[in-house]
């Protein structure tokens, strides 16, 4: 085979078993041989040709994602897969993340870790995203896993304290990653990283980047002397200055993040902080051009960058970037510019992922010469033809660059792309043409994303999305389309289509509900802004078993205003959230929340 997963169906018949489940070979082969099937969804295809399939898939599953946390109870997941040794569950809708879902919302973590604390001794690794955890549900969970957790990655969850994470560091000796990224986190102190030196001696990677927990130099040092195969840290604030005998200790370390240069200018200062030789993936924070040459003598052995959180202009982010030719993975603000852009088309011919987060909306030195348009897009799209990922928010854009993109990206799975509304003009909208050149020219894609603004998109641009993203799984689209009928001929050509979400868009509640039945293989979809009625009765046209249907009504203001053609207007409070559930209705709905049809 090659070390490649076999296509399902020539798998089946190189086997020969037949939907009654006889046939000749073992249950030890066929267990090794599904073993190299990776994909969730073939997973899922061959494990129903016939019960012992089905049997033989339960047994030999080792990884499962739950895309959402309502979609099924965790006692029928554990059931259906007992020897699970790495579940991950995800929680709360995206948009939590940008302030649209109310604290109050639910995803609370408890109902998993008391299933996972009941018998369940093949668990490893556990991975909880936008998810509410508690003190109490770490201390269930240890208790019951502790001896075997070997990763625990808490992503974007809230609720707990650090006497959480000390019970963690005293009992998880096997502990090798510990994940807690941009998590709201109660600090009461910084003990806990001591008890992972002390009790975690094999733990190789720690993040807590983008959280405001404290961190104690000497606790660093601690742990870099004592966890020998540390290869990965992500930290809060700490000044750089005061890791220097940290830098010294880890010697294994190959990617570090966060810390910051508190004392801006002050050349003599960081004179003396030098990284391992091993290091290849950087993010600094609060770094600016006087503190850049910390980084030139191993920025030709750099295949990571995060540039998103430095005080760097474009000028500078030229200047660095020139130095790093073997850049896998690049992240910044549109600061860099097109300019910038142009340097590392340049310069990255190996550049796999690249993302460009907005800068300051209210502009500043670092953005005189910033601001990200189709001309540094189409040098992307002509000079890193290895992009798979490409995530950007930009000022202007044309067809032309989108047309680009589809020419040389071949390799591109994942586009996500926003325009902003600084500019009163932009070139060429609509995008229909462009958006439908770089789908048919980028048959990888399984990923798509694309927020404009009104007019950036037409039905027919719509329609085009439809017809040429058979491949494309997840899908996020704001302000695009004209009229209901755009949304109907989207729907039709989505075929594969799982998860979509939608934002400020025009269509009604009738023309929602038909669009999402028109999807045979959609499980999610949220959407925020449409013309909402105050009970949401029109979307009952998609109810059917196994579907639940959760409704935020349109703010009081807006009651009762219609538009000249007798529709409700827009409303940006409204929100719809249907998914398929084998769990039934959902017992912690906020009052907010309205739910309309019980599975």
């Amino acid at each position: 085979m090659g070390g490649e997963a076999p296509e399902p169906r020539r798998l089946t018949r190189a086997l020969s078993i037949g939907g009654g489940g006889g046939g000749w070979v073992p249950d030890e082969m066929l267990q090794l041989v599904l073993g190299f099937v990776e994909d969730p969804r073939d997973r899922e295809a061959l494990s129903l040709v016939c019960r012992r399939w089905h049997r033989i898939d339960a047994l030999s599953r080792k990884h499962v994602t739950v895309p959402f946390c309502y979609a099924v109870s965790p006692a029928r997941l554990l059931a259906r897969f007992p020897r699970l040794e790495s579940l991950a569950v995800k929680g709360k809708p995206r948009a939590a993340m940008y302030g649209l879902i109310p604290d109050d919302w639910g995803a609370y973590a408890r109902p998993w870790v008391t299933e996972l604390a009941a018998p369940f001794e093949c668990l490893k690794a556990l991975h909880l995203r936008r998810m509410v955890v508690t003190d109490d549900d770490l201390a269930e969970l240890i208790r019951a896993r502790g001896h075997m957790l070997q990763e625990l990655k808490l992503d974007k969850c809230t609720g707990f304290s650090t006497d959480g994470l000390r019970l963690v560091a005293r009992s998880c000796s096997s502990l090798r990653t510990l994940f807690l990224e941009e998590c709201q986190i109660n600090d009461k102190g910084s003990e806990w990283i001591r008890d992972l030196a002390v009790n975690c001696p094999v733990l190789a990677t720690l993040n807590f980047h983008m959280t405001e927990l404290e961190v104690m130099p000497v606790d660093l040092e601690l742990l870099a002397k004592s966890c020998k195969s540390l290869i990965s840290l992500k930290i809060g604030d700490c000044d750089l200055s005061d890791l220097i005998g940290f830098f010294q200790s880890a010697t294994s370390l190959e990617e570090f993040a966060g810390g910051a240069f508190n004392g801006q200018g002050e050349l003599t200062k960081y004179g003396d902080v030098k990284f391992p030789s091993r290091i290849c993936s950087l993010g600094l924070t609060f770094m600016g051009a006087n503190e850049m040459p910390i980084i030139f003598p191993f920025s030709a052995i750099l295949k990571k960058l995060d540039l998103q959180y430095t005080f760097l202009t474009t000028e500078d982010h030229c200047q660095l970037i020139a130095k790093c030719p073997n850049l896998l993975v690049l992240a910044v603000r549109n600061v860099i510019g097109d300019r910038g852009l142009g340097v590392v088309a340049d310069t990255c011919k190996k550049l796999q992922r690249l993302r460009i987060e907005r800068g300051d909306d209210e502009g500043g030195v670092q953005e005189e010469q910033g601001g990200v348009s189709q001309v540094g897009l189409t040098a992307i799209a002509v000079g890193c033809r290895e992009l798979e990922y490409i995530a950007a928010y930009v000022s202007d854009i044309t067809n032309g660059a989108l047309e680009s993109i589809g020419t040389f990206c071949k390799k591109l799975y994942d586009f996500r792309l926003v325009l902003l509304d600084r500019e009163e003009r932009i070139t060429d909208l609509p995008l229909d043409n462009g958006v439908r050149a770089l789908l048919r020219g980028c048959t990888m894609l399984r990923r798509f994303a694309l927020y404009l603004r009104p007019g950036g998109l037409s039905d027919a641009g719509l329609g085009y999305i439809g017809q040429c993203s058979g491949n494309i799984q997840y899908m996020l689209l704001g302000n695009v389309g004209e009229t209901d009928d755009g949304l109907i001929s989207f729907a039709l050509g989505c075929v594969n289509l799982r998860k979509l979400e939608l934002r400020s868009c025009c269509f009604s509640e009738r023309a929602l509900a038909l669009a999402i039945l028109s999807m045979p293989s959609l499980r999610y979809v949220w959407v925020q802004g449409y013309k909402a009625s105050q009970t949401g009765r029109d979307l009952m046209l998609m109810a059917r078993p196994f579907w639940n249907i959760e409704f935020t009504p349109p703010s009081s203001q807006n009651a009762g205003r219609l538009i000249e053609d007798g529709e409700p207007c827009v409303d940006s409070h409204a929100q719809i959230l249907a998914y398929g559930s084998l769990a039934g209705k959902r017992l912690d709905c906020p009052q907010s929340v309205v739910t309309l049809y019980p599975a």
